[in-house]
């Protein structure tokens, strides 16, 4: 695993490995159509219990890569293993107790959404003929679509076909839940029911597997992520230790920044503007040195705290910063994520 290095490249320093059982794992995965190269080399561990979020610029594999890991296609190279069974050859044991929600929901449309979801209700092996009606209700209220669920499909929005995307995916209880880009087409109130979904899921243990290109829900979800570029990882582990990767700096809080920034420009710490008040560069000072110095100075400080790097600055680094300094073709990074709603190579 590799890290952000100062200048947006790649630390040499790794992160600390996963320490727990894995719920999903891949060694060396790679998939090509011809002479493209969808995915290579790709090595993701899922911690069990996590929320993981996948990112990636669209085309970086990300689809590909989960398509490989439920079985539904196979590598041209690497093992992936889902819930300790190697795929997609086990397949038909670790899939009950996998719920997934890939590259947007497939229903007949002049079935209701009941029915939709009667139909896979029956097909589910854990599932009893008498459980599948209450199964099914259940799940609906789940996702919000009592009131729509006898309207057909034809006629459902694209978020409410994403909600009964999801409604099948949590027909029954699971080990692990995979949801492919599932806020795409929600408005606002139904991105955050998903996001409370998917904190109910993580706080009863369940391992949720999250693909977006939406940074804002995937920092406010998540617990770890896997960053994809050109086809490969370039950085996994826990959000946090992640985001604690880039430049250390320690952000001070003063009304008067103007005496600040003299003040540490005295003392030959790099310090900057930003809107919380001065951001003092802590790979030439301790956050110590940075308090001792403005207070010798006469320079009132209301509070002072570490510098976090932000997901977007993370992503930004990690597909952007790359790409340039290596033998990589260019492609779109950040705006791809934060844009636009493209399919996945």
């Amino acid at each position: 695993m590799r890290t952000v290095s100062v200048d947006g490249g790649i630390a040499d320093h790794p992160l600390s490995p996963p320490t727990g059982p894995l719920a999903a794992r891949t060694r060396g995965l790679r998939k090509t159509y011809g002479p493209t190269v969808a995915v290579d080399h790709v090595d993701l561990d899922v911690p069990e219990g996590a929320v993981l979020g996948m990112l990636g610029p669209n085309g970086s594999g990300k689809t590909t890569t989960i398509r490989m890991l439920l079985g539904l296609v196979r590598p041209t190279a690497g093992e992936a293993t889902l819930l300790g069974h190697a795929m997609p050859d086990e397949a038909g044991h670790a899939l009950p107790d996998v719920g997934a929600l890939v590259e947007g929901p497939g229903f007949h449309p002049f079935l209701s959404g009941r029915d939709n979801l009667l139909r896979l209700a029956a097909a589910e092996p854990r599932l009893g003929g008498g459980d599948i009606p209450g199964a099914v209700d259940d799940a609906l209220e789940r996702v919000g679509l009592t009131a729509a669920a006898r309207r057909r499909y034809r006629g459902y929005s694209l978020g409410m076909k994403q909600r009964l995307g999801l409604a099948a995916a949590l027909l029954v209880p699971r080990r692990m839940v995979v949801l492919d880009e599932p806020t795409n087409g929600l408005d606002p109130a139904g991105t955050r029911e998903i996001r409370s979904i998917i904190a109910e899921l993580h706080a009863s243990g369940v391992t949720v597997l999250v693909s977006s290109h939406l940074l804002a829900e995937v920092e406010a979800t998540c617990t770890h992520v896997a960053v994809l570029h050109a086809g490969t990882v370039v950085a996994q582990g826990e959000l946090a230790e992640l985001l604690e990767t880039g430049n250390p700096g320690l952000v001070v809080s003063t009304p008067d920044t103007t005496a600040a920034m003299e003040a540490l420009r005295g003392g030959r710490i790099p310090s900057r503007l930003v809107p919380e008040g001065v951001r003092a560069d802590l790979t030439a000072a301790t956050a110590p040195e940075v308090v001792a110095c403005l207070v010798r100075a006469g320079v009132p400080v209301h509070e002072a705290r570490r510098a976090r790097t932000g997901l977007e600055d993370l992503f930004a680094r990690l597909t952007q910063g790359e790409t340039n300094g290596e033998d990589r073709p260019e492609r779109d990074g950040l705006s791809d994520v934060v844009e636009t709603d493209g399919e996945d190579t």
